[in-house]
């Protein structure tokens, strides 16, 4: 059995009442950091049954779910411009809202990457109510949303937004997610084309 002085065990609740009461929505428990951990540690079982991505900004996390269950988070980065929903061609901000993956592309200028189906619905009625986009380039997303195809990536929407490698240690994207290299093998494996995806704040 091993003996621990006082001093260290005073030590060790020192970091745990560090850890739990750490401010905003970062806070975490010290049995939620050691869930975390041994969730990470565990290879993922696949297939997953009906897999879902959620992306919170704030936070800069993607996490992963199957069959309701969280099965792992990845740390992100995102856009140059992170904070806010993405408007316009060029405003390099990461897309807020719901989407799903329209294509998986293993020859990806950044490692790999899954496509995500921005424009939706939401920026398209936007886009249209502000004179962004003409009548026709809406219905053309509309048509391709409801068809669980890419909508069209041309507009002054912008277009583009993708899931992918290169490092997640800072905000460096154009609007996109980008993950590590380990970490988005990892996802490119686990999820089809036609996984929900939520970019939420």
């Amino acid at each position: 059995m091993i003996m621990l002085k006082p001093g260290i065990i005073l030590a060790l609740l020192l970091v745990l009442v560090g850890w739990t009461s750490l401010p905003g929505p970062s806070a975490h428990s010290a049995s939620q950091i050691l869930n975390a951990a041994a969730q990470q540690a565990k290879p993922l079982k696949l297939p997953l049954v009906s897999p879902r991505i959620v992306v919170k900004k704030a936070e800069r996390k993607l996490f992963l779910y199957s069959a309701g269950k969280l099965v792992r988070t990845y740390h992100v980065g995102l856009g140059l411009s992170p904070v806010g929903d993405k408007v316009r061609e060029g405003d390099r901000r990461t897309p807020e809202g719901d989407f799903f993956i329209f294509t998986k592309n293993d020859k990806s200028a950044f490692y790999l990457s899954l496509g995500v189906s921005y424009p939706n619905t939401a920026h398209a009625q936007r886009g249209l109510r502000d004179g962004l986009i003409t009548r026709a380039q809406y219905e053309s997303i509309i048509s391709a949303l409801n068809a669980k195809q890419a909508p069209p990536q041309n507009t002054k929407l912008g277009g583009d937004i993708y899931i992918h490698g290169n490092g997640a240690s800072s905000d460096w994207t154009w609007g996109c997610v980008a993950l590590e290299n380990d970490d988005v093998r990892e996802l490119f494996k686990a999820v089809p084309v036609g996984t929900p995806v939520r970019i939420q704040r």
